[in-house]
């Protein structure tokens, strides 16, 4: 069995089934390709029955890292722990000769400081946070 980038990020978000959503306001820099221009951020957060937030977030850039000051009101979380998935390559996939090539990693990208938690997403990349 061979898994997919696909499979990581499924199973990734998982921590968002059975939780409950939570309001995410934010503004995302435009990525522009080829006359094209969507957001190149995507946000999205739930708690579940323990009461830990998770945190999704998308940099759909190909080259350009973002990062991101967070404010996370009525929240006492302190502590952050997270996964990403990336590649320096965007072609980059899992083969049966190298079944890891593409596969989730610690995230050390994130940090509480000055009562924020403070982001620094790769390009291209994929995280999912857990806040408690």
């Amino acid at each position: 069995m061979l898994l997919t980038p696909t499979y990581h990020v499924f199973d990734m978000y998982k921590v968002h089934q059975d939780a409950e959503l939570l309001e995410v306001a934010f503004e995302s820099p435009a990525y522009t390709m080829d006359g094209v221009s969507i957001p190149q951020l995507s946000v999205s957060a739930s708690v579940d029955a323990q009461g830990v937030i998770h945190l999704s977030l998308c940099n759909l850039h190909h080259a350009e890292g973002a990062a991101l000051s967070c404010e996370l009101d009525g929240s006492g979380a302190r502590d952050v722990s997270g996964k990403v998935l990336t590649h320096a390559a965007l072609n980059a996939h899992n083969t049966f000769e190298k079944p890891d090539e593409v596969a989730p990693a610690d995230f050390k990208g994130a940090a509480f400081a000055d009562g924020k938690l403070r982001i620094e997403l790769p390009p291209a990349s994929v995280v999912v946070l857990a806040l408690a």
